[in-house]
């Protein structure tokens, strides 16, 4: 029986949705299973490997640091890869970035450690995260708006969460693929099980290749074309026309970004590190909440396109502003039953209902011109300030407060706080045409 979106827009118009959705969904996980790899690797393997001569805080820290490093590189990947996609194509840059991931973290999995050419090691591995960033940064773009443009114009909030899924499915390739590997000895999973996580993207990525060369060009994108509206300098026609969508697209991020990284990558090392609890299940956790949020997504995409996008983007802010603190006692009780209670809680409300609601409201903020650099600029800049330092900053302000977590409470809460007053000064966009 078809779906309610499928019957809304007959098979001539849902096919090539569907078959476009479906090419985003796989082609965001291999990516994001490349990405999430390397957060998983930061919390648990990186400190002791690359960084074995500092205290286990301090290397802790010098490991986040190079999970941040590639969030560096994301806004340059979002320039260069959003100029080519605004002029050349959407589906071009797609196979690019793909590729430019996939080889970087298979590069990742062969890399010495210190024990072996010394600092030398951790300047590789910085290397390679920022080749990572870069292709990351016009990753998401691309993947949003292929869906995005394709869609009806009253479902776009439902086709536009299936590259958010693909995110969810690479969480959960790559926290499951690594709960495996944690079961080894510790000196194997140290020696060597660390590094098959990294290796097996080279497969994937031949089946996200394979997938997203067989899927046709944004229509949107073709019109533009059609009708001679490229812009020659996206990047500044966008800051020069559409500064304030920018601005809003960093202000929405804010609780979503730091959030997110708390719960997938501080929360892992705090209770691994701090409390001494296992880390598979703590893994398991976080797989268990990737297939969840995997569900939740469609639905709020569903519900934005009932009831707006800003009340559904107002709930996910506001439930992160009143679940910080119970989060981070959850955490500090070191009991495993609340972990996974707050992981799953979190992730799923929190995330799921901002997450699943960007792909359409960003698209919608921009013009066709210049949107695959707009959201792509807007979105990794945000990531830089948000998601890229929120494990670091949590790991200082931990330390800093002798192992309480209150100071991550308050870190979050001030980013709610951000993301509802962008949400109230922002228009709502989904009547608005791509």
């Amino acid at each position: 029986m078809s779906s309610a979106p499928e019957r809304a827009t007959g098979a001539t118009t849902t096919h090539p949705v569907r078959r476009v959705a479906t090419a985003s969904l796989v082609g965001t996980m291999v990516e994001w299973y490349d990405y999430f790899i390397f957060g998983t690797a930061s919390a648990i393997v990186f400190n002791r490997i690359f960084f074995p001569e500092l205290d286990p805080a301090v290397g802790t820290l010098a490991a986040f640091a190079t999970l941040g490093v590639g969030f560096l590189a994301r806004p340059l990947g979002a320039v260069v890869i959003g100029h080519f996609g605004d002029r050349v194509g959407r589906k071009s840059m797609l196979v690019l970035t793909l590729t430019v991931m996939g080889l970087a973290t298979f590069a990742i999995g062969l890399l010495p450690t210190y024990d072996t050419i010394g600092v030398w090691a951790a300047v590789l591995l910085v290397l390679l995260r920022l080749v990572q960033g870069f292709g990351v940064g016009g990753e998401w773009g691309g993947a949003v708006l292929m869906v995005v443009e394709h869609a009806p114009p009253r479902q776009r909030g439902f086709w536009g969460t299936f590259p958010q899924i693909g995110n969810a499915l690479g969480l959960i390739s790559a926290t499951g693929i690594f709960a495996l590997f944690a079961l080894l000895p510790e000196e194997q999973f140290l020696s060597w099980g660390w590094r098959v996580p990294f290796l097996l993207s080279a497969v994937m990525l031949v089946v996200g290749l394979w997938i997203r060369l067989a899927v046709a060009e944004s229509p949107s994108f073709e019109r533009m074309k059609r009708e001679q509206q490229e812009v020659k300098l996206p990047i500044v026609e966008v800051f020069r026309t559409q500064w304030r969508s920018i601005l809003v697209t960093i202000g929405l991020r804010s609780s979503e970004g730091i959030f997110s990284y708390i719960i997938l990558t501080f929360a892992l090392s705090y209770a691994t590190g701090n409390l001494d609890l296992p880390r598979t299940p703590i893994l398991l956790a976080t797989t268990v909440a990737a297939a969840c949020i995997a569900v939740a997504y469609p639905l709020f995409g569903l519900l934005s396109d009932r009831v707006g996008r800003r009340p559904v983007y107002l709930f996910g802010a506001a439930f992160t502003l009143v679940f910080a603190f119970p989060f981070t006692w959850m955490l500090e009780s070191g009991s495993m039953t609340l972990l996974w209670l707050a992981i799953i809680v979190g992730y799923v409300l929190a995330i799921g209902s901002t997450y699943a609601v960007q792909p359409a409201l960003f698209s919608e903020l921009f013009t066709t011109r210049v949107r695959y650099t707009g959201i792509s600029v807007g979105q990794q800049l945000a990531s830089v300030v948000t998601s890229g330092l929120a494990p670091t900053v949590a790991a200082a302000l931990t330390l800093w407060a002798g192992g309480a977590l209150w100071p991550v409470g308050l870190y979050v809460v001030a980013s709610a706080l951000i993301t509802l007053g962008t949400v109230a000064a922002t228009r709502e966009t989904y009547r608005h045409a791509v």
